[in-house]
């Protein structure tokens, strides 16, 4: 009723043939193995057919591209953290730098300006605590100007305290109080033209005065 291809017994493999035959292909992937796979793959030849065949040689290549390619690779990486540590040291340099060039709180900054006919003379001062700072740079737009950095302080009576004299078209520095009181810049034209003299000051100071 049913068309079964059933095979008996005589035509199944018997237990030793399948045996045999699994030894055989077990012994067939060692061979690959050891003569095609380890030369090819990994420069290793136990048998010496794999350099006979040319294949020893493929592997050596293929295990020195890996090689040079880990070591680009550290190279690569050694160099990337390089970068990278130069890079966070400038961004510190700059935030700090730019921390540096921030006034104190609580400083003032001014710019003022004053013309000087020849032989005429004024003043400019600032009012400040002791041991307090000003950062000031002044200029002429012309020739040297007479100057005389000094302070002076009612309460403590000092009619006069000099810090610093002489002849120039600009100056900078920063001008330290020795004292409570008044402290600033004298300027005489000496010269035959009219000058324009520009301040500007940083500081801590709390007060600004022209004084003609």
């Amino acid at each position: 009723m049913y068309n079964s291809n059933i095979p008996s017994k005589q035509e199944l493999p018997s237990t030793g043939k399948l045996v045999k035959s699994t030894v055989i292909a077990a012994v067939v992937a060692v061979l690959l193995l050891v003569v095609v796979v380890l030369p090819a793959e990994y420069g290793v030849d136990p048998t010496g057919i794999g350099n006979a065949l040319g294949l020893k040689k493929m592997g050596e290549i293929k295990i020195s591209l890996a090689k040079e390619l880990a070591a680009e690779t550290v190279a690569m990486r050694a160099k990337e953290e390089a970068i990278a540590a130069k890079t966070k040291a400038i961004e510190e340099f700059v935030q700090a730098s730019k921390l540096k060039a921030q006034p104190a709180t609580g400083a003032l900054n001014h710019e003022m300006q004053v013309t000087l006919a020849p032989d005429e003379g004024t003043e400019i001062k600032v009012d400040m605590n002791k041991d307090g700072k000003v950062r000031y740079v002044w200029w002429t737009d012309g020739g040297k100007a007479n100057f005389d950095l000094h302070g002076d302080s009612e309460e403590l009576d000092i009619d006069y305290h000099s810090y610093q004299k002489g002849s120039a078209q600009k100056s900078e520095g920063i001008l330290e109080a020795d004292f409570e009181g008044s402290h600033g810049w004298f300027w005489r034209n000496r010269t035959s033209k009219i000058i324009t003299i520009t301040l500007q000051t940083n500081g801590e100071y709390t007060n600004i005065k022209h004084l003609n």
